[in-house]
């Protein structure tokens, strides 16, 4: 939920679906003094609701701890074509009912928890995220789901930032104390710096705090002016933190180290009815329960001893699918015949490899269709078979006629007609990886 002052009204939502903050972790490690050697003032990067996107916040130090931020997303929700991740996500504001005076009721929710990267391949979030083999299996851990630039939301991501569940290292639940899980990841991670963790102890109390995550399963929010209110629990402490449902397994740093504090993962009801809509959940600072954060200290313990990350797995690569709709004439009795070119921008690395092709033709028998890939080799689908058969409209797997493809580019489909009298057309063809 959100931590206010009584006189600054401000809205939420509430996402029922979703609960808990999460929390990332790194091996113990000694802060950079020079990084985080002066507190970060609330005031200086937000207004009176506490959370910024990232195209909103100017201090390159919070900037670098949201780049190692992960939404976890559900592979369901997730589809990719080329090097490109299309992310099925829903309207924040048509979802939840929200009032016309809530914020960021204009995104869309993609994620149920969220995560950070504490070693090269290993990313610590909140244990109600992940419990089981299975839910991590399918689940994906998306890095740069955030508004870069001001209204424009992110809909799509690199095949490059997503990855994909190698093992459940540790994970605890326990629903009045220690929540936390630490998951491998299918291979180490670039372009992203593992985050430190309070090496030794826990926060203290009054000590300011900042959370970075995806509440209510938004693009990357920060917030900023959150501050530790009880620490008597030996498991969590409890603090004022702008947060919400999808909050869960974000991580909570010291606002004057940017260490990890510890992960985010119960707290107070997110929202409320205001007449015929839904508002946030308002709390004057000090009222209401506070929100749950898993201490460092029970999570420390289990995080890996070294940052060398284990031999990766293969990742469990999708179907991708290119295609062809361009119509052409196939001339009639003519050994030059036709082709057509098809970008393909992907590999197919260990999947099959399967060609379809729509053909209208008065006579199959008459037609010769063959497919050559980017690296020149050809594959026979078609060799005048069928005799007086109207139209092809067929898939020829080629997998072990093309062997292996180490080259993207451009397969090339040729179609003969060989004999007179008949005639037809490509209406369309596609190459498959799967």
């Amino acid at each position: 939920m959100k931590w206010i002052s009584k006189t600054d009204v401000k809205t939420t939502l509430n996402l029922v679906a979703i609960t808990g903050l999460l929390c990332a972790c790194a091996p113990e490690q000694s802060p950079d003094s020079n990084e985080f050697n002066t507190k970060i003032a609330a005031n200086v990067i937000y207004g009176s609701d506490g959370r910024l996107d990232l195209y909103q916040v100017t201090d390159d130090r919070l900037k670098a701890l949201a780049d190692s931020t992960v939404a976890l997303m559900r592979t369901s929700d997730l589809s990719l074509s080329g090097s490109t991740v299309t992310i099925k996500g829903k309207n924040f504001g048509t979802e939840l009912n929200l009032c016309p005076s809530e914020r960021y009721r204009e995104q869309d929710t993609a994620a149920f928890c969220s995560g950070t990267l504490v070693a090269p391949d290993v990313i610590l979030t909140a244990g109600h995220c992940i419990e089981t083999q299975s839910s991590c299996d399918n689940t994906a851990f998306v890095f740069g789901f955030a508004v870069q630039s001001a209204g424009v939301q992110p809909q799509t991501a690199s095949a490059g930032e997503v990855y994909r569940c190698r093992e459940i290292i540790k994970t605890v639940r326990v629903n009045t104390g220690a929540d936390f899980a630490i998951i491998r990841l299918d291979r180490t991670v670039l372009n992203h710096t593992p985050l430190q963790v309070r090496p030794t102890g826990d926060a203290g109390l009054n000590d300011s705090l900042v959370v970075i995550g995806h509440p209510v399963g938004l693009p990357t929010k920060i917030a900023t002016g959150g501050r530790v209110r009880t620490i008597s629990n030996s498991d969590f402490f409890q603090a004022n933190l702008d947060t919400y449902g999808g909050n869960s397994g974000s991580a909570v740093f010291n606002a004057s180290t940017g260490l990890i504090e510890g992960v985010l993962v119960r707290g107070e009801e997110d929202f409320e009815s205001r007449g015929n809509c839904t508002v946030s959940k308002v709390c004057a600072d000090g009222a209401c329960r506070g929100e749950d954060v898993t201490k460092i200290s029970v999570i420390r313990a289990h995080l890996p001893s070294s940052q060398t990350p284990a031999e990766p797995s293969p990742p469990a690569l999708q179907d991708e699918v290119f295609t062809s709709s361009l119509v052409l004439s196939i001339p009639d009795n003519n050994r030059i015949g036709v082709s057509s070119s098809l970008n393909v921008t992907g590999l197919p690395n260990g999947r099959k490899v399967t060609i379809s092709v729509k053909i209208s033709h008065t006579y199959i028998g008459d037609l010769s269709v063959k497919v050559m890939a980017p690296d020149g080799k050809v594959a026979v689908l078609h060799e005048r078979a069928g005799g007086n058969t109207r139209d092809l409209n067929k898939s020829f797997e080629v997998t072990s006629q093309l062997g292996r493809i180490s080259t993207a580019g451009i397969y090339k489909l040729s179609i003969q007609d060989l004999a007179a009298i008949d005639k037809g057309s490509l209406l369309s063809w596609s190459v498959r990886f799967h």
